[in-house]
């Protein structure tokens, strides 16, 4: 090996001291070969070789692949609640608070795709991911939305009585948009915005009363 490959090869490595690698950076990274290459066929030296240190360093961070597979889940659904939570505060109509967590779910996962297709779409690294704490979490984040349509529900403005199937079945709606849109990203796909406006104003004639 020459000189210039072996200092080559040293150099993507990072150097002892900087910043001792930020677990953000492992996350950013496992998220992207976990969707590339199959959560079954990602292995930890693959991962910290994007990353540009050694799989002993590596280590250091995490103690393995369901390790990180699973802050990954955990961390997007910390991120999710807050953004809902923020919404759900606002003293505003429950209507409009709705429609509001609806875009920044939508905004989110397509700022975070690998992220949301680990963790809603790929089903085949569930049981791993799943930790009763990160089931908790995602019940939580629909819980905010399920209180809002209740709240509706409770001033009589839903057509239905079944406040907690129209919440479901909402969801599930803006999960099918959301899922397309990552899935098949080169479709002539309206805006995502747009496509929620739709969405909303179709769903709310049959379930919301004027």
């Amino acid at each position: 090996m020459t000189q210039a490959a072996v200092t080559a090869g040293r150099s993507a490595r990072k150097r002892k001291g900087d910043g001792h690698l930020r677990r953000a950076e492992i996350l950013e990274s496992a998220e992207r070969i976990f969707v590339a290459d199959g959560y079954r066929a990602a292995t930890i030296r693959r991962i910290a070789k994007e990353v540009g240190v050694s799989s002993t360093a590596l280590y250091l961070h995490f103690p393995d692949k369901p390790a990180i597979l699973r802050e990954i889940c955990e961390r997007s659904l910390r991120a999710v609640i807050d953004g809902y939570a923020a919404i759900a505060v606002q003293p505003i109509d429950p209507l409009v608070r709705m429609v509001q967590i609806g875009e920044f779910y939508i905004r989110w996962a397509l700022e975070h795709p690998n992220a949301y297709r680990l963790v809603y779409i790929e089903s085949r690294v569930g049981a791993e991911m799943w930790t009763q704490e990160n089931a908790d979490l995602s019940y939580q984040a629909f819980f905010i939305y399920l209180e809002l349509v209740r709240e509706l529900a409770a001033a009589g403005r839903l057509r239905s009585d079944e406040p907690d199937a129209v919440a479901q079945a909402t969801w599930m709606a803006v999960h099918g948009v959301i899922a397309m849109l990552i899935a098949r990203p080169h479709f002539n796909w309206a805006e995502p915005n747009v496509l929620l406006a739709v969405l909303v104003q179709s769903l709310l004639e049959g379930m919301v009363k004027a």
